[in-house]
């Protein structure tokens, strides 16, 4: 006896689906699990938290780029902890050793993100977290070189243009701690690794530095290390 095709397909899907659920369901558990908040007195909003980073400031003294970070995180349930940073990138580096040429940019950057606490006792004051983070910048970039001669007519010429509209989008995985000192008071350090997204560097070529992700021959590790003030 012939079987008809369809009723073919219809086993073959209705199996296939059956298969699926079996291998999604202890996934599905796992990640229920991890998304719901327990089950407890705490309220959903505990308040938030708002820090400055010193690793860009010292940076900014010491070099010729850095930037000023400050970040606002919201406290859900001790557990959660959607996160907004925004800082100001500047970079001035004259005469660079391989090409000769000089940059200069400064703009604003913003990140927003999400991070979650990974002790298993989160209602303390001390946290270790994971997150990520989306960020972008968009600035303009100056390029200048010094003097050189001419090699044909033996005179001084130079090269410089200004204003370069640039941009760039990109992702950071981050891992740290926050430990309580006293009263509201918390000291804390990431570690992040940065992955370029999509930029544009402009008519010129490579940037040297993007404010907020650092400059172009720098690691894609970065850290900071934040003043917290809990309330």
């Amino acid at each position: 006896m012939m079987i008809p095709v369809h009723n073919i397909c219809t086993f073959i899907s209705r199996a296939t689906i059956s298969l699926l659920m079996l291998l999604l369901w202890p996934a599905a558990g796992t990640a229920q699990k991890l998304f719901l908040l327990e089950k407890d007195s705490i309220p959903l909003m505990c308040g938030f938290q708002v820090s400055f980073d010193l690793v860009g400031a010292v940076q900014l003294m010491v070099s010729d780029y850095g930037q000023y970070e400050g970040a606002l995180r919201l406290n859900l349930h001790d557990q959660w902890f959607p996160v907004v940073e925004v800082g100001y990138g500047k970079a001035e580096h004259v005469d660079d050793p391989v090409t000769g040429l000089s940059y200069k940019t400064q703009a604003p950057y913003f990140k927003a993100g999400i991070d979650f606490n990974l002790l298993k006792k989160k209602h303390q004051k001390n946290r270790l977290f994971a997150g990520l983070r989306y960020a972008f910048t968009s600035y303009k970039m100056d390029v200048w070189c010094r003097d050189l001669v001419d090699p044909a007519w033996k005179w001084p010429t130079s090269f410089g243009v200004q204003d370069i509209a640039c941009s760039q989008h990109w992702a950071e995985a981050v891992i740290g701690i926050d430990s309580r000192v006293f009263g509201p008071l918390h000291l804390g350090w990431s570690v992040r690794y940065r992955q370029r997204l999509k930029h544009d560097d402009g008519s010129i070529g490579k940037t040297w530095y993007v404010p907020g992700f650092g400059t172009s021959d720098s690691s894609n590790f970065g850290a900071t290390f934040n003043v917290i003030l809990d309330i």
